[in-house]
């Protein structure tokens, strides 16, 4: 076991600073610390000849083991520190999640580098600024085309890069500091096995493994500081409270297609599979553009993680499909809907029951929307990164499928708070993780005060940004999230809000935008996206985007209405079926429908500064390539309130 200096400092901001472990003295939390390498080394011996990575080529899927992965994992360290790779220097992953993705991002902190993943969407000049920043001495990137985005920027601007390695053929250029994966892996076997164990050995639990680059809605990101103490006690945590850790011998199997740089992908994808001995399939691609229901239905993994966007396109999906059944089998959807309700609300308050009728129920419904999802080996439903809404929440729980969610950051390595089977309430995120802490600060009336956040999974501190890190965590070491929560009786957190989205109106009423926009999608069913405005403003306004269909090459949303919104017009008597007939036609018959939907949100409003007096629709849904969602689908509000300036002045003038 490396031995971890005690330093007297809980944050750093420097990349080969060291921090106190937040150990607690016995219970959770007490464990003892160890390095990534430490932690991989444990899992090979345990799993060695268990698959670990599934890639599909062509038809086929090859799979790698824990041995196979480990030795890959080595080969690549020894090829980076061929490459010139400094200590604590960066090592940027640029494209879409793979085996080599993984390889690279263990590889990178063994050679005594930091992972540092960059988001695929990300524009050259935001690649540039994280290449910098993160002082990436080799990039890799998956194809051509990322290839020629860092090609575009001039390279005396990339002042630290050494090497770009390619992982994903074909690949054009002749450079002579670009290569192939197969080129790349090949130059790690001229650098002796003694040289990368001398470098492993001198790596402290305490220090930074990861660098994860929040998507900065404001001003550039800040790269967020976790030490290998972060990564490996939190896998270890997070796989427990989920109830991941199965000592009948049960493999788990998840499907990786979410951006890897985010955190809450990298624990699902790479740190928990490899501390449980779980498979990892990577989806096409493609996922987010349609595929991905193919990659569940073949692999039916055991535990699915899903952001909001993604369950509510499967909400969609199941609706869609309901439309066009029979009266028969609508009447049989909706009665096994009403008992799948009820047995799983009388489960979540702890009361076993199983009667006869949701047995044929699970037969006829349940199983069967299961297997169409892909879902039917599934025990574990996740949901990240943004609020679940609530309808969504109650669909899906109507059909024996409870998504729990959860509640983490960047700066605390992932989920903080935790949903499984035995703690789970509809909108709540779950209890405190085992050996972690909330304590909620300046709190009002209701018991809403600022989430602050204690544990072994708190950050080291803001790369390179000394006053941010001070910022964010106080003289007593609680990391302060920004986010509004309460807590019940029995310690779940829900979370209300943010701070900073705080509406502040030109009375000075403090409005929390969420549960407004979240009941305008409940009581108006065709709306996609609600956004509140009205900042120093007299009076509350909305923008609202209708439900469209998304083009399955590009995700982009098209102009067509979805089959649900087009079903709503019809009953109401509108004939429109998409976007530009409702807004250019300002279509009298639905502009009347969504002003009784916000009347009714009105009427639940706390106070007359809390009413929405008026509201627009957008001739465009939002999306990544509009810039109004991050790459996890979370809604850029700074970004909206700048684009759609115009429509928002319009308001108020």
């Amino acid at each position: 076991m490396n031995n971890v200096q005690v330093t007297s400092t809980l944050w750093t901001s420097h990349p080969d600073g060291e921090v106190t472990l937040r150990q607690s003295k016995h219970g959770p939390g007490h464990e003892a610390p160890m390095t990534i390498h430490e932690f991989f080394q444990q899992s090979v011996g345990r799993f060695g000849a268990h698959p670990a990575l599934a890639s599909k080529d062509n038809k086929n899927w090859a799979f790698l083991n824990f041995s196979q992965y480990y030795q890959a994992c080595r080969r690549a360290a020894r090829a980076f520190v061929k490459l010139g790779l400094q200590r604590f220097h960066g090592v940027g992953i640029l494209g879409f999640n793979s085996a080599e993705w993984h390889i690279a991002a263990i590889a990178s902190i063994l050679a005594g580098g930091l992972c540092v993943g960059i988001y695929a969407t990300n524009s050259a000049e935001a690649c540039q600024y994280v290449i910098n920043h993160a002082k990436v001495n080799i990039l890799l990137v998956e194809n051509d085309q990322q290839l020629r985005k860092i090609l575009s920027i001039s390279q005396s601007k990339l002042r630290t890069l050494k090497a770009i390695v390619q992982y994903k053929p074909p690949i054009k250029e002749t450079n002579n500091n670009i290569y192939s994966w197969e080129d790349f892996m090949e130059l790690g076997d001229s650098i002796p096995d003694s040289q990368l164990e001398r470098i492993i050995e001198s790596q402290k639990a305490n220090q930074c493994a990861v660098l994860i680059y929040t998507s900065g809605t404001m001003g550039d990101p800040k790269g967020v500081m976790l030490s290998h103490d972060n990564i490996t006690w939190m896998a270890g945590a997070a796989a427990k409270d989920a109830g991941m850790i199965n000592m009948q011998g049960r493999r788990e199997t998840v499907v990786s297609y979410l951006p890897l740089s985010h955190i809450a992908a990298q624990m699902m994808d790479i740190w928990i599979p490899i501390k449980i001995g779980g498979l990892t399939y990577f989806a096409q691609p493609d996922a987010l553009k349609g595929t991905l229901v193919y990659t569940l239905q073949e692999v039916k993994p055991t535990v699915f993680f899903g952001v909001p966007r993604i369950w509510e396109k499967m909400q969609e999906r199941i609706k869609e499909s309901g439309a066009r059944s029979s009266n028969l089998k609508k009447k049989v959807f909706s009665w096994a809907r009403t008992i799948g309700l009820r047995v799983n609300t009388k489960k979540m308050m702890g009361k076993q029951d199983t009667p006869v009728n949701y047995r044929m129920a699970k037969a006829l419904v349940f199983s069967k929307v299961k297997k169409v999802l892909g879902l039917d080996h599934c025990h574990y439903f996740i949901s990240g990164a943004a609020p679940l809404a609530e309808d969504t929440t109650q669909f899906f729980l109507s059909l024996d499928i409870p998504i729990g969610q959860m509640y983490g950051m960047s700066e605390s390595s992932g989920p903080h708070t935790i949903s499984n089977a035995n703690m789970y309430r509809i909108l709540s995120c779950g209890k405190v993780l085992n050996g972690c802490k909330i304590l909620l600060i300046h709190q009002d009336k209701d018991g809403i005060g600022e989430v602050c956040l204690w544990g072994r999974n708190i950050f080291m501190g803001y790369l390179e940004r000394e006053d941010m890190t001070m910022e964010a965590i106080d003289e007593e070491g609680w990391l302060h999230s920004g986010d509004l929560g309460r807590m019940d009786n029995l310690g779940f957190l829900y979370i209300t809000g943010r701070i900073k989205e705080l509406i502040i109106t030109a009375g000075g009423e403090n409005v929390p935008p969420i549960p407004i926009e979240t009941l305008v999608k409940e009581k108006i069913p065709i709306i996609s996206n609600a956004i509140l405005v009205g900042d120093k403003a007299k009076f509350l306004s909305m923008l609202l985007t209708l439900k469209c269909e998304i083009d399955q090459m590009n995700g982009e949303p098209l102009d067509k209405l979805t089959l649900e919104t087009i079903k709503f017009c019809r009953g109401l008597g509108s004939q429109a079926s998409t976007v530009t007939e409702i807004v250019r036609l300002r279509d009298p018959l639905v502009y009347a429908a969504i002003q009784q939907g916000i009347d009714a949100v009105n009427q639940e409003a706390t106070s007359n500064a809390q009413k929405i007096r008026k509201w627009a629709i957008l001739e465009k849904d939002f999306s990544i390539q509009g810039g109004e969602l991050g790459s996890a689908t979370k809604v850029k509000r700074h970004f909206i309130n700048q684009k759609y300036k115009k429509q928002i002045d319009s308001f108020y003038y």
